[in-house]
């Protein structure tokens, strides 16, 4: 009788145990969850990835502050550095940085950005209007601020031979009108000879 009592409380322990095993490893694994979570935390508020609203518009409102300050600066030449865009508009006031924009490969885009230290040297920068550096006339407005989420789009010229989605709706005409016929080319063969390698 005692056999058959311990193989039954064993029997009736056995998932008890398993069951106790598992809410041990769940509570470990929270616990570790929750201490990865915290560490994200801090690692966010360090780098400063995480911001608040206010700090968005703190951010925006000192972009702004600096487009207030600065100038597009357009049809720069490509050999152009920004110390020669800098000695160009130092009559204007004080510089404080020169942009020149480069494409994906380093090689300079054609235009540039001025910043100046005080607002009324923008005035005075845009006086210099179609003058000339490297012997090109330069363009230069006021920097414009750019709206999140807002793109510009440019207005594409509609293509007359192109239908719906993209799709040709007739070929277009020939430039010239080849003497053989439209779509016929002459046809120049060579002589047949023996060749083992083809």
């Amino acid at each position: 009788m005692e056999a058959d009592d311990v193989e039954m409380s064993t029997v009736t322990n056995g998932p008890v145990v398993e069951l106790d095993e598992m809410k041990k490893r769940l509570k470990d694994m929270e616990d570790e969850a929750a201490a990865l979570r915290e560490m994200q935390a801090k690692v966010e508020k360090e780098m400063g990835s995480v911001q608040d609203p206010a700090a968005d518009a703190a951010t925006q409102a000192n972009k702004e502050e600096v487009d207030s300050r600065s100038v597009f600066v357009g049809n720069v030449d490509y050999a152009c550095t920004p110390e020669e865009v800098q000695q160009h508009f130092q009559a204007c006031g004080t510089v404080n940085r020169v942009t020149i924009r480069t494409n994906k490969f380093g090689q300079p885009k054609g235009y540039a950005y001025v910043e100046f230290l005080e607002p009324e040297a923008v005035q005075e920068a845009i006086l210099l209007n179609e003058s000339e550096l490297h012997g090109r006339q330069l363009k230069v407005t006021a920097k414009r601020t750019n709206v999140p989420g807002m793109k510009l789009f440019r207005a594409r010229r509609p293509n007359p031979y192109m239908g719906f989605r993209g799709r040709a709706l007739y070929p277009p005409p020939p430039f010239f009108f080849p003497p053989y016929g439209y779509g016929k080319v002459p046809r120049y063969r060579a002589p047949m000879r023996y060749n083992p390698y083809f």
